[in-house]
């Protein structure tokens, strides 16, 4: 199952359980692939109906389906996931193991502040979060325009650092190193994971940039 799945490296507590699965466990938007996983887990899957915002759900009340980037739970075995090619999903845990959140962050969701909300609404204080970073575009294969940057400056002008000209209007962007800003920002200083390039690595990963195709892989975080 090595090829299948990918276990995040943190050092966070026993009970905290989380993995990623890559395209050779198939594609989470399909019933099929979503059996697959679900064999794996102590639950179903609390699915968001993504829309790239800042909306954060408790996973154990939350409907099937509920408008949202991210969730969070208290509670053991409610599993909260997110889908993602190319977009980044950003695990949280406490590191006593109280509480555990998800976040979908593409561009969209990391500038409208999707981290932040899923810190807030965990309701611990932020330096005892940990943070992981799951497979996204890599910033060698992610042009954006300019008017991509000029919304994250707007915001915070230190986000320059996360974009390297490409071409006249256009900018290589690090999504890795805006998610280690906001996280810092928020006092979050425990991040590990990211490297990953979704688009670059075809025979692990779905991407949309690349293919322009559907698929989906999975991030899911629970406490056992």
């Amino acid at each position: 199952m090595a090829t299948e799945l990918i276990q995040p490296e943190w050092p966070v507590p026993a009970r905290v359980r989380a993995l990623v699965t890559t395209r050779a466990l198939g594609d989470m938007k399909s019933a099929a692939g979503r059996l697959r996983l679900r064999a794996l887990l102590p639950a179903d899957p609390v699915w968001l109906h993504q829309v790239h915002g800042a909306d954060v759900v408790d996973a154990a009340s939350a409907l099937a389906g509920t408008a949202a980037d991210a969730s969070y739970t208290h509670e053991k075995n409610i599993i909260c996931a997110v889908m993602a090619a190319d977009c980044m999903p950003v695990l949280l845990a406490h590191d006593g193991g109280a509480v555990v959140g998800i976040a979908h962050a593409g561009w969209r969701g990391l500038c409208a502040g999707v981290i932040e909300a899923a810190i807030a609404a965990m309701d611990v204080p932020a330096g005892r979060i940990l943070a992981w970073l799951g497979p996204a575009i890599g910033p060698a294969d992610y042009e954006v325009g300019a008017e991509v940057r000029a919304a994250f400056l707007q915001r915070d002008a230190s986000a320059a650092s996360a974009f390297t000209p490409s071409r006249p209007g256009h900018w290589r962007l690090d999504l890795y190193a805006l998610a280690r800003q906001r996280l810092a920002s928020s006092g979050v200083a425990r991040v590990s994971g990211g490297g990953f390039s979704t688009a670059a690595d075809a025979s692990r990963f779905f991407s949309y940039r690349r293919d322009q195709a559907t698929e989906r892989m999975a991030a899911v975080i629970w406490l056992a």
